[in-house]
């Protein structure tokens, strides 16, 4: 998700939403109405119950007929007309919660919502939690939930509520740690970077950057920012990532050490990373010749100050001058 790095081309602004405006956002999601899951705590429109407008006017509870289900509470019981499911969650309660989202045109949650979404989860859309929850529930396109991503997914992480969702942060992230779990959420961030509408096969320099530090947020290589600083480096000669190379780049960091002296031009690296690894070696013997030439001067200014006589060593040698003459 992230602010649609793939739409708007802004790696570094957020994975929810283009404009980032929360407070026109916020606007639009009241006038939708739509208490369900807790995201706003109001009464239901008139859509939704009848019954609020005939009580106002004084009319017997006993008269009142409602045409629509009123919204349940956050929290609450079931109500009767609800149908839960096998793990106890409430299909009423996730179609409710979707709809207080979704656009008013595509049966999905778009960017608008997806930012509504994110602010009434309490998460930055640009962190590395709302990416676990795009792969929990394998959405295939940045800033978009479908329905059935929205409520398959809600029933993996067994949620149908924002207070639900929220809980099971801890044991998504906890989750996103295990070996094959990362793997799999690795590759999943690969495909969720590309724009699908545009057919991309690789992804951006600059997206593929943005991407690889947010997914490496638990556990970060400590060859990564030298790969990224890399990356930007040269980005006339590196204009794209392809799913090989990102891929094998998890490989990489598993692999080869810190000091890069066990990679081997030999082995069926990608060739950027021949590239890279030339690159790096050569970056380090610079910064150790500086750091030599640096430490050098420094011992010859010490050596220099050192044979030098001071101010004050003069006007001692002066005084022992003066008094011996006078002694005479």
């Amino acid at each position: 998700m992230g602010q649609c790095v793939t739409k708007c081309k802004n790696p570094t602004s957020s994975l929810g939403s283009k404009s980032g405006d929360k407070e026109s956002g916020s606007k639009s999601h009241h006038k939708k109405g739509g208490s369900a899951g807790g995201g706003h705590k109001e009464e239901p429109g008139a859509q939704g119950s009848k019954a609020a407008i005939d009580l106002s006017n004084g009319t017997k509870a006993s008269e009142v007929s409602v045409e629509t289900p009123v919204i349940s509470a956050v929290m609450g019981e079931p109500r009767k007309d609800e149908c839960l499911d096998g793990d106890g969650l409430s299909m009423l309660r996730l179609d409710e919660l979707f709809c207080c989202y979704k656009d008013e045109q595509e049966d999905a949650i778009l960017e608008e919502g997806m930012e509504m979404f994110c602010n009434d989860l309490c998460v930055d859309p640009a962190e590395f939690r709302v990416l676990v929850l795009a792969w929990k529930f394998q959405a295939a396109t940045m800033c978009k939930f479908t329905r059935k991503e929205f409520v398959e997914g809600c029933k993996a992480i067994q949620a149908d509520s924002l207070e639900g969702i929220c809980s099971r942060f801890p044991v998504m992230l906890l989750d996103a740690r295990g070996e094959e779990n990362f793997k799999d959420l690795y590759r999943f961030t690969f495909q969720f970077g590309l724009d699908a509408d545009e057919g991309q096969r690789s992804l951006q320099r600059d997206i593929a950057i943005a991407l690889w530090r947010l997914v490496f947020t638990q556990d970060s290589p400590a060859i990564l920012e030298h790969w990224l600083d890399f990356l930007s480096e040269n980005p006339s000669s590196i204009r794209g990532i392809s799913r090989d190379t990102w891929n094998m780049f998890l490989n990489f960091t598993q692999a080869i050490g810190p000091d890069l002296s066990n990679y081997s031009e030999d082995e069926a690296w990608p060739s950027l990373f021949d590239t890279f690894v030339e690159w790096e070696l050569e970056r380090r013997k610079r910064e150790e010749e500086e750091e030599e030439a640096a430490r050098r001067a420094r011992e010859e200014e010490g050596t220099e100050t050192e044979g030098s006589p001071t101010p004050e060593r003069l006007e001692t040698e002066g005084s022992r001058g003066s008094q011996t003459w006078g002694g005479h």
